[in-house]
C-alpha cells in the first residue's frame, strides 16, 4: 500500500470493533480522508488521543482501497483553550459539522482546509459572535453560492429600491416585486456585504446584537438550504 503523509483536522470519528476508530479528516493535500486509527481505544494507545475531533495533526497514512490506515500522528494543534470552553467547542463542532458535509473523499481543497484552521485559530483566540456565521458566508462562496448583495437576484433592480427579502436558492437579496424566502434587514445585508468583501477581521470585533443574530440565522438556514440538510450541531448554540 502507498505510503504518504499530510496533515489535517479531525472532524468525527466512530468505533470500530473493540479497540478500532475510524477517523474523517480533512487535509491539505488528500481532500476529506477516511482512515483506520488501529488501537486507539486501548490504554496504552500510541497516539489515540492524537485522533480526536478537532484535533490538528500531522499523519502518515497507508493508502487502502476505501480506508486508509494511520501509521503515525503527530499534534500539531490540540485547541486546549477550545476544549475548556463550552461554548467555544459548541461553535468548533458548527464549523467541522459544516466542514463535513461541503468536503469531498479525496478531492484536494487546500482552501477549506486552510479556512478551518485558520477559523479554529480565531477561535481559540476570542469567541466572537460572528465568527461562525462568517465562516459559513465564506464557506457558501468558495462552494460557488456566493449570494448577489447589491441588486435583486431575480430581477436585477438595484439596492436603492430596496431589497426585502433573501434566499440563497435564487442567488441571494431579492426586491418587493420578486421576494420570497425569508425577510432580511438593510443592516444585515450591509454586514454581509463587509463579511464577504474583506472587512471579517473588523468584523470579528463586533458585540452581538440583533443585527449579528439576524446575519447568523441567515447563515445558518442559506448553508442549509445549500447543503440540503440541517446542521445539528448549530442549533446546540
Amino acid at each position: 500500500m502507498p505510503l504518504y503523509r499530510d496533515e489535517g483536522v479531525v472532524l468525527r470519528t466512530h468505533r470500530l470493533g473493540e479497540s478500532d476508530r475510524i477517523v474523517a479528516m480533512v487535509t491539505k493535500g488528500h481532500g476529506k480522508v477516511r482512515a483506520v486509527a488501529k488501537g486507539v481505544r486501548k490504554t496504552k494507545s500510541r497516539f489515540g488521543s492524537r485522533v480526536e475531533p478537532l484535533s490538528h495533526v500531522s499523519l502518515l497514512l497507508y493508502e487502502g482501497r476505501e480506508l486508509d490506515i494511520v501509521s503515525q500522528a503527530e499534534t500539531l494543534d490540540h485547541f486546549r483553550a477550545i476544549r475548556e470552553d463550552l461554548d467555544r467547542m459548541s461553535s468548533a463542532m458548527a464549523l467541522l459539522e459544516a466542514v463535513d458535509q461541503v468536503s469531498q473523499e479525496r478531492e484536494p481543497n487546500a482552501r477549506l482546509y486552510q479556512m478551518l484552521v485558520g477559523a479554529l485559530r480565531s477561535l481559540a483566540a476570542r469567541d466572537a459572535p460572528l465568527l461562525v456565521p462568517s465562516f459559513f458566508w465564506k464557506l457558501l462562496s468558495l462552494e460557488g453560492a456566493h449570494p448577489l448583495l447589491d441588486q435583486c437576484a431575480s430581477c436585477g433592480a438595484p439596492d436603492e429600491d430596496g431589497l426585502v427579502a433573501f434566499d440563497i436558492t435564487e442567488g441571494g437579496a431579492l426586491c418587493r416585486n420578486c421576494r420570497r424566502g425569508g425577510p432580511v434587514s438593510a443592516d444585515a445585508l450591509a454586514m454581509v456585504r463587509r463579511i464577504l468583501g474583506g472587512d471579517l477581521a473588523r468584523m470579528l470585533d463586533e458585540e452581538r446584537t440583533p443585527v449579528t443574530d439576524e446575519v447568523s440565522r441567515l447563515a445558518t438556514r442559506s448553508l442549509e438550504e445549500h447543503i440540503e440538510r440541517r446542521l445539528r450541531s448549530i442549533h446546540l448554540l
